[in-house]
């Protein structure tokens, strides 16, 4: 008994023959869905930059106006200092073309990743929940149930949510 337990252990279940048909649908979507949250991010970060620069562009056009001579205080890393407005608006001035740099740099890069997403998805043939709904709503309702389970039926996509 035990010598024919040894056999049974030693063959292979279920081997794929070394097949490789590229990444599982798994694993596709959740580079997609990753590759969707950086682009995501990215945005998030630009529109939080571009009010940082609207806030500064606010605080120069104020300040532009006010004698240089005038005390103002800044706050620096969380502490609040004093300096004169000559100080400041050179500074803020600097802060401002910085941000609008880094915002530009931010745009290309969303451009950049939305062009990979786009490759990804055709490559893929990748299709996001609520795309051509007209297609669906020209089906028969009974077609919709049938296939509401089993996903796409020919498997040569894959649908994101």
């Amino acid at each position: 008994m035990a010598a024919n337990s040894s056999n049974t252990a030693s063959k292979p279940a279920n081997s794929t023959g070394g097949k490789q048909s590229g990444p599982s649908a798994e694993q596709v979507v959740a580079t997609f869905q990753r590759m969707r949250q950086e682009q995501r991010s990215m945005a998030s970060k630009a529109a939080e930059l571009e009010m940082e620069s609207n806030e500064h562009s606010l605080v120069i056009d104020t300040l532009k106006d006010v004698d240089p001579s005038r005390k103002c205080f800044r706050l620096v890393g969380g502490v609040l200092v004093e300096r004169t407005v000559k100080e400041v608006l050179p500074a803020l001035q600097t802060n401002k073309e910085q941000i609008s740099k880094i915002i530009e740099s931010l745009n290309s890069m969303m451009q950049e990743k939305g062009r990979e997403l786009t490759e990804y998805r055709e490559r893929y043939n990748i299709r996001l929940v609520g795309e051509g709904e007209a297609d669906t709503q020209s089906q028969s309702t009974a077609s919709s149930k049938d296939s509401e389970g089993g996903g796409p039926k020919s498997g040569a996509g894959v649908l994101v949510s």
